[in-house]
């Protein structure tokens, strides 16, 4: 093993590991699994959309008492695996479902109207799992995309900004390097078969993605992940510890040159990446609102009481003039945000499906395509929050009641949306409108 970086060295002051937590079981979804195998993988649009609304209906009986035991998702993945849908957006001729962006987002989207946290987790491993299309090279693309869709494994990432970079160094033997960092969040490293890393190589500040196995000794979690929404997406810290890769690995760099080969890594292109992963943050919103309100449905037409104390008290709920507005001030909302994440996602695919092959999108036009999602992260943030702490008012007192757990789904999106704060996505869509400047790619834009 090589020695630690002494940049690091202050990661001997953070606490040790937390014990492993308890895990649910995959055999518990055995019955799926056999229905999902018996079916076959999609092959249309609309397959793949049913199946998402199948994996959806599965997880939502459930999914309030599985936030509270928050065992890791063991079952829960594995029951993504066996739908097929961590396979979605994989090229056909490896076993993918060939599908587009397009597809995706709304796939995210219903299965997080089921489980939030399942929902993010399939968002982040689809995002993942194409990395090495936006920053490898052709070979890079083709040998991860076979490695992933043909072993049907899920894609983590210890790739948070706002801490210190992880730091990427050349092996004492000049044959390779070496990655060493801590990161506070590791969005489903724990139950991921592959990681993602990210650092800064050496002293020239050039960033170096690479794509490992999780499993091994320079992949330590901390099992620490504790927060008050999104509980299954295993989302906890992570020390990355001398862990090495070769130089053919590094995605987008020369192993021959070890530099950064330019045409890959141009950054109007490759930074696509970010409004990317932006769009799934606002999907699995949306989704995780939907789901609220499919939620308050069924109570409302099935346990909420009129106002008897009213000046012209009404029969049932579905007589009340304010129960029925608000309902349908949610639905237009929804429909709104969805009808925007869709022209959002058509962005993002078109932009991929025109500019992939010679990566050669403009500065302008990645701009313009991170201003579609800017306005889908406003919308729907402040959407997913009105309809999930809303809901209440149109189910009553009693759904407060923990039984019901109608406090996950603001829990969820409340959590996810201070990932970045929104307003400094509403003062980048006021200069685009305003001065007619597109942003300056960044890790949140």
């Amino acid at each position: 093993m090589t020695q630690s970086n002494p940049t690091i060295l202050t990661l001997q002051n953070h606490p040790p590991p937390n014990s492993v937590p308890p895990s649910s079981d995959p055999s518990l979804y055995q019955a799926r699994h056999e229905t999902f195998a018996a079916e076959g993988q999609p092959t249309s649009t609309d397959g793949w959309l049913e199946r998402a609304r199948k994996v959806s209906e599965i997880l939502a009986p459930d999914a309030s008492a599985r936030s509270r035991e928050q065992k890791t998702p063991r079952a829960e993945i594995a029951l993504l695996k066996s739908s097929g849908l961590l396979k979605v957006l994989g090229d056909v001729k490896y076993g993918g479902g060939g599908e587009s962006w397009e597809t995706g987002y709304k796939v995210i989207r219903e299965v997080a109207a089921g489980d939030g946290s399942i929902g993010m987790l399939l968002g982040y491993h689809l995002l993942w799992s194409v990395t090495a299309r936006i920053v490898g090279t052709d070979e890079q693309r083709e040998r991860y995309e076979k490695l992933i869709i043909e072993n049907n494994y899920f894609v983590g990432g210890a790739v948070n900004p706002r801490d210190n970079d992880s730091r990427v160094t050349r092996a004492p033997s000049g044959d390779g390097l070496v990655f060493n960092g801590f990161k506070n969040f590791n969005t489903g490293g724990v139950v991921s078969d592959l990681t993602v890393l990210e650092g800064v190589y050496e002293n020239i500040e050039g960033h170096i993605f690479a794509i490992i196995p999780t499993n091994q000794p320079g992949i330590v979690f901390s099992h620490n992940w504790n927060n008050i929404g999104l509980r299954l997406t295993e989302s906890g810290s992570v020390k990355i510890d001398n862990v090495p890769i070769a130089w053919e690995d590094a995605l987008g760099w020369s192993k021959e040159t070890k530099a950064p080969i330019s045409e890959i890594l141009q950054v109007p292109f490759a930074s696509l990446l970010l409004p990317t992963i932006q769009l799934v943050f606002s999907n699995f919103y949306i989704g995780i609102a939907h789901g609220a309100l499919r939620t308050a449905k069924h109570y409302t037409l099935t346990q909420t009481r009129a106002w008897p104390f009213a000046h012209d008290p009404k029969p049932g709920p579905t007589d009340e003039h304010y129960v029925l507005a608000r309902y349908g001030r949610f639905l237009a909302s929804l429909r709104a945000a969805d009808t925007l994440a869709d022209r959002a996602g058509k962005e993002i695919a078109d932009a991929f499906n025109k500019h992939g092959a010679k990566r050669d999108v403009s500065a302008r036009r990645r701009g313009e395509v991170a201003e579609w999602v800017a306005s889908v992260k406003v919308v729907a943030t402040h959407t997913s929050l009105e309809v999930t702490s809303g809901v209440f008012e149109v189910t009553g007192a009693r759904s407060t009641a923990e039984k019901y757990g109608f406090d996950r789904f603001w829990k969820d999106v409340r959590t996810h949306t201070l990932h970045d704060p929104v307003a400094y996505k509403e003062s980048e869509l006021g200069r685009f409108f305003l001065l007619d400047e597109v942003p300056s790619p960044t890790w949140y834009t």
